[in-house]
């Protein structure tokens, strides 16, 4: 694929895919729970445990600059069967949250301008969904797959232009806040370390997309060296973002104001401005977020499935690019498909993909983490442009915190996933079942050219 990108390219991909429309909601959620400070602590405390993580990823990413990431990191530690159950379950969170940005866009949309209720289609988890709810979103995800197919960089420069109106609303909203708001709307400053620990645990999904570094290794155009910088770079810059959104929500306004029906940030807004007209730019900059992220996750869902398809874990059909464009054309394709059609499933459907979505990651988490551990092990003589001190203690511990998060989403966590949830999480594990019998009779013959497809190789080699 073309090389195309540049330092700041990579970090600011990183960055606008953490930040999707989840502040916007829950930052008065998080600062009911645990006061302001309380909540600031959380994302200081998850940032650094995403910090552990990302190391493993600092070390591999430069080691194995291919695309696919996590499914090159684990053939090459685990072998085949592991590589395709963590490449499979990566796809999957980033899939997960590419469907549910399309019903997150249209749900931002009608609280600026209501969109009318025509063509009734069915009802879902108690939301009625209409054929206009289903324009947007459908427009707005063929916008995308064209502006993917078009190649890389035309990606990223949609990602800067979304993302640098994200950062002006964003700032603009932290200064009304320090015009308008009171240090005594800031209390409680800390409720229990109960309540801290509670937001801790909802930290995690908030930091989802530093890990699309790796599934644009082999389009960019930087000394190996530098991708480190970029992903602690990428969480440290979205760690500020939270704290500033949460600071500035307590700062402008009392939990009462922040705790109403609607969005937290909007009624900070509005309460801390008193024009309604404040509220409205605030969900403008929440939609740069939403589409950001989309724009994000479609551009690591299909490297993923890019790569698998040019190993021949997957049908052909996903390793193909683009005659004239050298993108993941098919892929696009097959992603595009599926976030025009989940609006069909309503507003309600936005809990489901997020919790499922968020499952996929923290289990490609460990998987990496894993295969971290056993390079070091195994690989001593791995080429490493980049090396984490005291690796062995950092991989071990990242591999604790992974579990960790694993075990928030199970039946016994405090974060379970719902039953519709464990749903969409048995479908999407079934069907790559399917898939990954379909390609056992095919192993042992395409050993080699998964090989070559995976790190690079010419067929020679």
């Amino acid at each position: 694929m073309n090389r195309n990108l540049k330092f700041k390219d990579v970090l600011v991909l990183a960055f606008s895919t953490m930040i999707g429309w989840g502040w916007v909601a829950l930052t008065g959620n998080w600062v009911d729970r645990g006061g302001t400070i309380g909540a600031v602590l959380a994302f200081v405390i998850g940032a650094v445990l995403c910090i552990f993580v990302g190391l493993t990823y600092c070390e591999l990413t430069p080691a194995l600059p291919y695309s696919g990431g996590e499914l090159v990191f684990t053939y090459k530690a685990l072998g085949y069967h592991g590589a395709w159950f963590s490449g499979w379950m990566i796809a999957f969170a980033y899939i997960g949250v590419a469907a549910w940005e399309g019903p997150a866009l249209v749900t931002a949309i009608d609280y600026l301008i209501t969109i009318p209720r025509y063509g009734y289609l069915w009802t879902i988890a108690g939301f009625d969904v209409y054929a206009t709810w289903l324009v947007i979103p459908v427009c707005v995800g063929a916008l995308l797959c064209i502006i993917n197919t078009k190649g890389i960089k035309t990606s990223t420069i949609f990602q800067a232009v979304v993302t640098t109106i994200l950062a002006v609303g964003g700032i603009a909203f932290a200064i009304i806040s320090g015009m308008n708001g009171s240090i005594e709307n800031m209390k409680p400053l800390f409720t229990s370390a109960n309540g801290m620990f509670s937001v801790v645990l909802a930290v995690p999904a908030m930091f989802v997309g530093f890990d699309v570094i790796p599934q644009v290794a082999e389009e960019m155009n930087l000394p190996l060296k530098k991708i480190p910088a970029a992903i602690v770079a990428s969480i440290l810059l979205a760690a500020g973002w939270y704290i500033m959104i949460i600071l500035a929500s307590s700062l402008a306004a009392p939990n009462e104001i922040l705790g109403r029906e609607g969005l937290s940030v909007v009624n900070a807004v509005n309460y801390a401005a008193n024009r309604p007209i404040a509220g409205k730019l605030i969900v403008v900059t929440a939609i740069m977020g939403i589409l950001s992220s989309w724009n994000g996750f479609i551009i690591g869902a299909t490297r993923v499935l890019y790569s698998m398809g040019r190993a021949k874990m997957l049908p052909d059909f996903f390793g193909k690019l683009h005659k004239k464009y050298h993108t993941p054309g098919n892929a696009i394709v097959f992603i595009g498909v599926i976030t025009i059609l989940t609006p069909l499933l309503g507003k309600n459907s936005l809990g489901w993909f997020v919790d499922a979505s968020a499952f996929g990651t923290v289990i490609a988490y460990l998987m990496v983490t894993i295969s971290f551990v056993i390079l070091r092990i195994t690989c001593k003589d791995l080429p490493r442009p980049f090396r984490v001190k005291h690796g062995m203690i950092v991989g071990i511990i990242a591999v604790i915190i992974s579990l960790f998060f694993v075990s928030l989403y199970l039946p016994v966590g405090n974060c379970s996933l719902s039953g519709v949830e464990w749903v969409i999480v048995g479908v999407w594990v079934g069907s790559g079942m399917l898939f990954y019998l379909l390609s056992l009779p095919h192993m042992k013959e395409n050993t080699r050219i998964r090989e070559n497809a995976l790190f690079c190789k010419s067929p020679e080699n």
